[in-house]
């Protein structure tokens, strides 16, 4: 791997934990963490959604998922309901969480805005192409050691 590479992929790293730093500065003071707000973030854009669900969207192992999401149930924030299946259970925001959203989405995008500061909307749309692209080939089975 070249030395670019290798540099990209440490940015990144640091970049994302950094980042994940700033969002709780501004999430703890309002009861959630940056984890968490992964998981509501995603249920009120995407809607109910399994464990197996969010786990795969937000690529987080089951036993972390598990016990993020008991925090959050403990928290008042999130509710299981029985799905399609008995043993299926879909996790929904909590009437108090859907209260609060406004007030995390406010906190969120200060950071987010802090942190894109003197960045053109033409670089952010760059980015998210290469990240898409990126995200593509980390499809499993499709490269090797």
């Amino acid at each position: 791997m070249d030395s670019n590479q290798s540099e990209l992929f440490h940015s990144i790293n640091q970049f994302t934990r950094h980042f994940s730093k700033v969002l709780n500065e501004s999430l703890v003071p309002l009861g959630l963490y940056a984890a968490q707000w992964t998981i509501i973030y995603r249920l009120k854009t995407g809607g109910p959604s399994t464990q197996k669900e969010l786990s795969s969207y937000l690529g987080v192992e089951a036993p972390t998922m598990t016990r993020t999401l008991a925090r959050l149930e403990k928290a008042g924030w999130i509710t299981r309901t029985i799905g399609k299946d008995k043993r299926e259970k879909k996790i929904m925001l909590t009437d108090t969480a859907i209260h609060e959203y406004d007030n995390w989405l406010h906190a969120v995008r200060t950071s987010e805005s802090h942190v894109l500061k003197n960045i053109t909307v033409e670089e952010i749309n760059i980015m998210i192409k290469l990240m898409a692209k990126m995200k593509e080939n980390m499809v499993p089975g499709t490269y090797t050691s």
